[in-house]
């Protein structure tokens, strides 16, 4: 990478900067290394959104906070239209983006990704479904009645951008594996999420337009089938789908993964000839540059490059495009916005006790930090013991205990889905915020210094042993090598 820069810096002699897309050509991320990058500055942001939204629910802007977010917005015609709070608009509108791009990377995930090797993604799956099925049991032990017994649902989710936001606090001390086991086991949680929403928090079915629904994914299927690779159309009918889902009573961000279930993740592309054109094109562009080497005069240069630049986003697969153009604004601007929507829970100080005793939040509480740690450290362990599934070589349980914790970050998915069940009971919805954020937080602290302080004992034990294997060498000279 230095020498390729050095080199374009002496073809340039004299220029005292790089221009920034002359940088843009070294940037070669692949898809994974984009996604841990995207993933953990955005954990990074909404720790700092879900701060900012408790001081003020705890602070004197508290009335003033939860007043803007019951404020009605409109959008439509005098006589067809979609009235919401923007707690609503939120929930339901925004958050149908950020499960887009969640069923996005688990469709990549599914075809080309970790899950696409079933041996592979046997070990996280599993992993995956006991962290999903211990947190929910735990639940439905100290709420096993009543309306309370409808948030089982709760501790079963793990934020991945918080999760791999603290991962990624530990540096180089945990290796790039347990990223990965990390990325798969919280994508199958996510599925497993989605699944759950659809099946157990639907309220009623408005049959008329749920029809719709499936009159729109029709017209998506056949998009695909037909061939259809631009991404205007699929996103057209993706709205109506929404409104139609919206309407039909089934929660309506799951049309976001419907639609990116049937986005192609196939381009058009021919190897041979995509590569004989952009010889051409580049053979066009160097007869341009000769006429004239400023591309803001010269129209036939600037046309050339614009062309290329075309051609070249156009072989990509859809899927892929519309996942990373919408990574960035979901990470960056959805999620910290529902942070700062929901997670502004007024903490009472002074019945902490109370609180934490209280069954909705103890279930979630034991659900996310002890379940989490039972599911995925205990099915995995149980997997490989049995011999179903072999750890990475990089990796021991010390490194799936650390993991197993940070699986007990549950915040995003969690509160989403407490404010399903419990949108008719604002107290136990209380409850049930609060004892995600304290869980959480505690899971996160207490994964990240499991791997800390196993990390370091094992890089110690690493050099210790280089210590003693040095030890162990003669130097030249002593009485063992000359005799």
């Amino acid at each position: 990478m230095k020498r390729a820069k050095g080199k374009r810096l002496k073809r340039f002699a004299g220029k005292e900067h790089v221009a920034p897309w002359e940088k843009a050509f070294d940037r070669v991320l692949t898809p994974l290394e984009e996604f841990i990058h995207r993933q953990t500055t955005s954990g990074i942001l909404l720790m700092l959104c879900a701060l900012i939204a408790l001081v003020i629910a705890n602070g004197p802007f508290a009335e003033a906070y939860h007043h803007i977010f019951q404020q009605y917005l409109t959008i439509g015609l005098e006589n067809v239209n979609l009235s919401k709070t923007i707690h609503h608009w939120v929930n339901d509108g925004l958050m149908a983006i950020f499960f887009l791009v969640v069923g996005l990377e688990l469709k990549r995930e599914l075809l080309v990704g970790e899950l696409a090797n079933p041996k592979q993604a046997m070990l996280p799956i599993i992993a995956a479904l006991g962290g999903m099925m211990v947190p929910a049991v735990i639940y439905l032990i100290t709420n096993p009645t009543g309306h309370t017994a409808h948030g089982w649902g709760i501790p079963m989710a793990t934020d991945i951008a918080f999760a791999l936001g603290a991962l990624a606090l530990l540096g180089n001390r945990v290796p790039k594996s347990l990223l990965m086991f990390l990325i798969a086991v919280a994508i199958v949680d996510d599925l497993g999420a989605v699944v759950v929403i659809a099946l157990f928090y639907t309220e009623s079915i408005n049959m008329i337009a749920l029809s719709l629904v499936g009159v729109f994914t029709f017209l998506l299927v056949c998009l695909n089938l037909g061939g259809v690779r631009r991404l205007l159309p699929y996103l057209i009918i993706g709205i109506f789908l929404w409104i139609a889902m919206l309407k039909s009573g089934v929660h309506a961000t799951l049309a976001g993964v419907i639609l990116a279930f049937i986005v192609p993740m196939k381009p058009k592309y021919d190897p041979k000839l995509f590569l004989n054109l952009i010889g051409e094109s580049v053979d066009r562009i160097k007869a341009a540059y000769k006429n004239d080497e400023n591309i803001v005069i010269n129209d036939s240069l600037r046309s050339q490059v614009r062309s290329l630049s075309k051609g070249a986003y156009l072989v990509q697969a859809p899927a892929q495009v519309l996942e990373s153009r919408l990574h960035l604004s979901s990470a960056y601007i959805v999620i910290p916005i529902f942070a700062i929507a929901n997670a502004g829970v007024a903490i009472d100080f002074s019945n902490i006790a109370g609180i934490v005793l209280h069954p909705v939040a103890m279930g979630i509480g034991a659900g996310l930090v002890i379940g989490k740690l039972i599911g995925i450290a205990g099915f995995t362990w149980i997997a490989v013991k049995s011999g179903l599934c072999t750890l990475p070589a990089d990796l021991n349980m010390r490194h799936i205990i650390g993991v197993a914790f940070m699986g007990g970050i549950g915040f995003t998915m969690s509160i989403f889905i407490a404010e399903l069940g419990f949108a008719n009971y604002p107290a136990d919805l209380l409850m049930a915020k609060t004892g995600i954020l304290f869980a959480s937080f505690t899971a996160g602290i207490i994964g990240f210094i499991w791997l800390y302080l196993t990390s370091k004992r094992e890089q110690n034990m690493e050099n210790s042993e280089e210590m003693e294997i040095d030890d162990t060498v003669e130097e030249p000279g002593s009485p063992t090598t000359q005799g």
